[in-house]
Order: C-alpha cells, then structure tokens, then sequence
C-alpha cells in the first residue's frame, strides 16, 4: 500500500515494542481506522498475550525465563524495525489465524 504514512510506521513499530500501547491504538478512532496500524496493532497484541503466557508457564516450571525471553526480545525488536520500514510483518502460524478470524 502506497498510503502508508511516518506516522503509521512510528505506531505500528511501537505497538510491537510496547504491545499494551496497542490497546490505545485500537481505541483511538482515527489510529483503529488506519490498516496498517490496525494490521500491527492487533498482530502485536495477539502476540503479546501469547508471549505473556508463555513466559508465565516457563516461569513457573522452570524458575525463571533466561534464553527464552531474550530471544524473543530480539524477534520483537527485529518486527519493530521491519515496521517502521513500512513492512507487513508476519508472525508464523499467528498471523495466519488472526486474518481467518477476520480480526485484521
């Protein structure tokens, strides 16, 4: 899409470093309206619950998250870039799920 203005870039890139920034944007009326900000937005709160979860169970299991948590840190971070880029980034097996959903 040619339409995809700085200002978008900038929301969806923190939307994945801050996921819960997310929820803001899906309430502000002229952000929820933007398809790429949608786009992110969601894609990033999906993943930040999932992520969230995750970590508790690890947590719980095994005392603690060490690598995990880093790794993922890095992934987060590397979307974040992709879509200040103006990229449509795409989380393995989520993103797929969320569009059958019709959520974005």
């Amino acid at each position: 899409m040619n339409d995809i203005t700085d200002d978008d870039k900038l929301w969806a890139a923190l939307s994945w470093v801050f996921w819960p920034i997310a929820i803001v944007m899906l309430l502000m009326e002229e952000k929820k309206n933007r398809p790429f900000i949608k786009y992110h937005a969601v894609n990033s709160l999906a993943f930040g619950i999932v992520f969230f979860v995750f970590i508790s169970v690890i947590s719980a299991v095994t005392f603690g998250i060490g690598t995990c948590l880093v790794v993922l840190g890095f992934v987060v971070f590397y979307w974040a870039y992709k879509a200040y880029q103006g990229e449509w980034v795409e989380v393995p097996w989520m993103t797929n799920f969320i569009k059958g959903q019709g959520w974005i």
